[in-house]
């Protein structure tokens, strides 16, 4: 385990020290706990993120005889 250093502004410390004291627990912990939940949405978003680009990769796009072009698009 790493030990890093935070600059916090006093009054977020004393109101995250309270935090920590009404739910039993210490600053280090809330801090691992968030660092953690950041990991695991990283993680998610990154597993979603490789899904859809799987999808998109692997789906035919079949769009029958439909057929479009600039000007036909931008038709005033």
């Amino acid at each position: 385990m790493k030990n890093i250093t935070l600059a916090v502004e006093d009054e977020v410390l004393e109101q995250v020290k309270l935090t920590a004291a009404e739910q039993g627990t210490t600053v280090d912990a809330l801090v691992r706990e968030f660092f953690a939940t950041v990991a695991a949405k990283r993680h998610t978003n990154d597993g979603a993120r490789q899904a859809l680009l799987r999808l998109a990769y692997e789906a035919s796009g079949d769009m029958g005889s439909k057929t479009w072009n600039r000007a036909a698009l931008h038709d005033r």
